[in-house]
């Protein structure tokens, strides 16, 4: 998500001044003093009068966002998908190169997306170590405006390692534009060609 908005944290009696990062699967507040929340540690949210407030072991803490506070809380409640991260939705073509996780391929297809589909829309590439990425600058050339490349690779490895990636995606003339936990143990990185290639 990372929105960030400057405000007011009361905590335990006290009121301290700071900026608030609303991330993907977390909060954090950093000022006169630092806490992050976990969503899944969240007990309560309940947003009002432009305060989010969160119940939590330690809590509870309450934010002044103002018009901010119900658009925080229900993106709280309601994270993103990891299909939605994706882009992979209804109507949506992907083409699948390498091997992915079988589920993520099931919950495309339930989602509403065509698979191995000639002209994609996303084109997801499992790459599993370093020469893998060799096959980058041949995806590169089939990716149409408003296509992406999503690689796919194994989190905290030696066998390939992030820089890597994205030095193959900039070799092969292509933009890194984001990254998404894939999963516990994969990352997945998104390339875009640029713009008037």
């Amino acid at each position: 998500m990372g929105q960030e908005r400057e405000c007011k944290l009361r905590l335990g009696g006290r009121t301290l001044s700071g900026k608030a990062h609303l991330e993907t699967d977390f909060l954090l507040f950093r000022g006169e003093e630092r806490l992050k929340l976990r969503f899944q540690d969240l007990t309560g949210v309940t947003a009002g009068e432009g305060k989010l407030r969160l119940q939590y072991d330690g809590g509870p803490a309450v934010l002044e966002l103002g018009d901010a506070a119900e658009k925080w809380a229900h993106k709280i409640l309601h994270p993103p998908t990891l299909l939605d991260k994706l882009g992979v939705k209804p109507g949506v073509k992907l083409r699948v190169v390498g091997t992915l996780e079988p589920e993520f391929l099931r919950e495309a297809e339930r989602a509403g997306a065509a698979i191995q589909a000639s002209t994609p829309d996303l084109i997801f590439f499992g790459a599993s170590e370093s020469p893998a990425l060799r096959r980058i600058p041949k995806l590169a050339a089939g990716i149409e405006p408003g296509c992406a490349l999503w690689v796919v690779f194994p989190k905290g490895v030696a066998a390939i390692r992030e820089i890597e990636v994205i030095g193959a995606g900039r070799a092969a003339g292509l933009t890194d534009t984001k990254v998404v936990r894939f999963s516990e143990t994969h990352t997945a990185l998104r390339f875009a060609a640029p713009k008037g290639r």
